[in-house]
């Protein structure tokens, strides 16, 4: 496949102006939710919003727009929908508090950790595929359950098939995040020795 033409630094490209129009969306499912209280129609565009995650990073591979830029965007922009999406599902009360609780608090502290290691000076390393999994569950049974706490004729449905999905998930995360810590931990040291060497 040829590729699409892209400017020098990789920033303007298709799959980054995708993960923008992602992120500039997210303001929109906040307004929904707690401001318009449409639990059913946010809960949709949360859903959209999650599932779309892949679309940026099939392109890039596909089209040959894969950017440093882009590397760092993407997860940015993933993690401010997971946080600020369940955050928001959480003030609201749609889903309970416990589950959102659990999902916020690893967040928080792997990002924390991975803030702390690349201020040590940590080597980036690849996500593992078990958390692009654990992603994908959450993403999916956050809107799922957030359904099926509204009016929707699909709520009852969508409330099982989001328990079967997050908890799992939500089990899966925790894994991972325990997971991460030598790998940090690990890169740290590569990352120290690299720096040595120059």
């Amino acid at each position: 496949m040829g590729e699409i033409e892209t400017d020098p630094k990789g920033v303007v490209t298709l799959p980054n102006l995708i993960t923008l129009i992602r992120f500039l969306t997210l303001p929109v499912f906040v307004v929904m939710l707690l401001v318009n209280e449409q639990r059913a129609g946010a809960a949709l565009l949360l859903g959209v919003l999650g599932m779309t995650d892949w679309v940026d990073g099939w392109i890039a591979r596909r089209f040959n727009q894969t950017s440093q830029f882009g590397m760092v965007f993407d997860p940015f922009v993933d993690r401010a929908l997971f946080v600020v999406g369940t955050g928001s599902v959480l003030i609201d009360g749609g889903v309970p508090l416990w589950f959102c609780s659990l999902i916020l608090f690893r967040e928080v502290f792997v990002g924390l950790m991975m803030l702390l290691g690349t201020m040590f000076g940590m080597k980036r390393f690849a996500v593992s595929i078990w958390g692009k999994r654990y992603t994908f569950l959450l993403m999916t049974s956050v809107p799922l359950l957030l359904l099926g706490s509204s009016s929707h004729v699909t709520a009852e449905a969508a409330t099982l098939l989001g328990w079967t999905l997050g908890l799992p998930g939500i089990v899966m995360s925790y894994f991972v995040g325990i997971r991460y810590i030598p790998v940090v931990l690990h890169n740290v040291r590569l990352g120290r020795v690299e720096r040595g060497l120059r």
